[in-house]
């Protein structure tokens, strides 16, 4: 996802996207809809299926 889909998707969820990097602003969203701000620390394995960042996430640590 790019940061500006990102960034309107934080809007839509009532989180302020400001300055925030890329993973702090996934970190925000997971948070808003009420998941664990686990992107980026899966390690190449997530039990979190729903997740709509779960492909990227999984990606990053390989």
């Amino acid at each position: 996802m790019k940061v500006n889909e990102l960034k309107e998707k934080a809007k839509a969820l009532g989180v302020t996207p400001g300055k925030m990097k890329k993973t702090e602003l996934i970190h925000s969203i997971q948070q808003a809809e009420g998941n664990s701000q686990c992107f980026g620390k899966s390690k190449g394995q997530c039990v979190q299926t729903d997740c709509c960042f779960m492909k990227d996430c999984v990606k990053i640590n390989l």
